[in-house]
């Protein structure tokens, strides 16, 4: 499969080092002959520029790894995403650090109005810790939302690739819960100290 991971912050970069072993991994940024993408080069991935990550007809899958407050720049650089599958793994947060959408309406659905792509909600309820090393005494959670039926599947399948346990809680507008969830994760990690050697998981008996 080839994936284009749009971000190169630490969960861009851990979901590529976790899926670079199946399969073909780019990294589609801003600047393409920076010092981000230099490291990136020298760590074995292809780089593309932004504006240059969508002309490949044979990507499958498109990563949305970057601040909440560049997605519509980003989205708009990328040009047509209509029918792509496209992973949205943001956080909606306001520079405060509290969360920008709620109750009636989730960063994803908001990806998914402005890019028209099968957007599924995924990666966003842990930190990238555990992106890069999943391996815990019991089976992470990784809760997965979305519209469409394949590309769910599709995700699911690299979720399980990377270690985690995929769990399908239903429609993208199941978001409005699981971004929530992404800031309980946060406050637990830095406001109460808890570190980021923690996850979520799904007991059953």
């Amino acid at each position: 499969m080839n994936i284009v991971i749009v971000g190169s912050g630490k969960v861009g970069r851990a979901l590529g080092e976790g899926w670079r072993k199946q399969h073909r991994v780019t990294f589609a940024t801003r600047e393409p002959a920076g010092a981000k993408a230099a490291a990136l080069k020298q760590a074995g991935f292809g780089v593309v520029a932004l504006n240059a990550a969508n002309a490949d007809a044979a990507n499958n899958v498109i990563v949305l790894a970057v601040p909440w407050s560049a997605v519509e720049n980003t989205i708009e650089a990328l040009g047509p995403l209509a029918g792509k599958v496209l992973i949205d793994t943001t956080d909606p947060r306001t520079a405060a650090g509290e969360l920008a959408l709620g109750f009636d309406d989730s960063g994803a659905e908001t990806v998914a109005r402005l890019s028209r792509a099968r957007v599924v909600k995924a990666f966003s309820t842990t930190g990238a810790a555990k992106m890069a090393d999943s391996r815990y005494p019991g089976e992470l959670m990784m809760a997965i939302a979305g519209d469409d039926a394949g590309a769910k599947n599709t995700v699911m399948a690299l979720a399980s690739e990377l270690g985690f346990a995929p769990l399908d809680v239903g429609p993208l507008a199941m978001s409005r819960y699981l971004e929530p969830l992404a800031m309980v994760w946060i406050r637990l990690a830095y406001a109460q100290r808890m570190g980021t050697e923690f996850g979520f998981a799904l007991l059953r008996r």
